[in-house]
């Protein structure tokens, strides 16, 4: 099971509110906002079993230890309690800038009740709202 996940971002005003937006139908929340030698945004789905839990991160500009500037290319996806928030996480996303990559829609080559959405996010991220529960 993961546990968080943390992906670098160009520009983290924007990524802040594309995502506050795209993740707020899945009842996600801008949860910590600060800055450690760079700006850092956590995002969580304040739950009654997990009320402070961040698993989403995402920092601004490049790693002091290398690599790629900016997280690209990924897919992310968050599961959905109905398919009535997938279809509301996916009209947020693209009211917010994000591009269309897969309207809502059942995607019965993955299992019978597979219902996702998605879209690129403002980085080129493929992200993705998935309900499994039948209709």
């Amino acid at each position: 099971m993961i546990d968080h996940m943390t992906f670098r971002v160009s520009k983290i005003a924007q990524t802040k509110a594309f995502y506050a937006a795209a993740l707020s139908p899945l009842g996600y929340q801008v949860a910590y906002e600060g800055f450690h030698g760079c700006n850092v945004l956590g995002f969580a789905a304040r739950t009654e079993h997990d009320p402070e839990k961040i698993d989403t991160w995402f920092v601004d500009g490049p790693s002091p230890y290398g690599g790629h500037p900016v997280t690209i290319g990924c897919h992310l996806c968050w599961r959905a309690p109905s398919r009535d928030a997938v279809d509301a996480f996916y009209a947020a996303a693209i009211a917010a800038g994000g591009q269309d990559n897969g309207p809502p829609g059942l995607r019965p080559q993955y299992h019978l009740d597979y219902y996702g959405a998605f879209v690129i996010d403002p980085d080129g991220n493929n992200i993705e709202a998935v309900c499994h529960l039948p209709a």
